[in-house]
């Protein structure tokens, strides 16, 4: 199994996740099990999703559910905002620019994968 913590990505991912662990439950009832609980489960995928690609041969796939997870991702974070469900703005901010480098870093790492020439078939 190959190793992911020295991953730039993976660690920022995973202090995400520690975070938004942090402020969901700063959230209040109602918002803490609906929406703090789609952040916190989707802060978690995006760590799966990224120790699976760096396991894999054909990361690619996998690279490309990730870019939708965090989609998904800044897309609640947005909802959180309108709701106000987070206890500052600067709460708010941190959670987006993580998020932001999550994905420029899985840009990155999706167009490495695309500059490779392809490897002709084993015969």
């Amino acid at each position: 199994m190959a190793q992911y913590e020295h991953l730039p990505i993976y660690k920022q991912a995973l202090d995400l996740a520690v975070y938004l662990e942090k402020a969901v439950s700063g959230f209040s009832r109602y918002h803490k099990y609906g929406l703090g609980a789609d952040l916190r489960r989707l802060a978690r995928q995006n760590i799966t999703l990224i120790v699976q690609a760096n396991s894999e041969q054909e990361r690619l796939a996998t690279l490309l559910l990730l870019r939708s997870s965090l989609e998904e991702l800044m897309i609640c974070l947005r909802i959180a905002k309108e709701l106000q469900v987070f206890k500052s703005l600067n709460s708010f901010i941190y959670a987006v620019e993580h998020t932001v480098q999550l994905s420029r870093q899985n840009e990155g790492w999706i167009k490495s994968l695309k500059k490779l020439p392809e490897q002709p078939p084993h015969k």
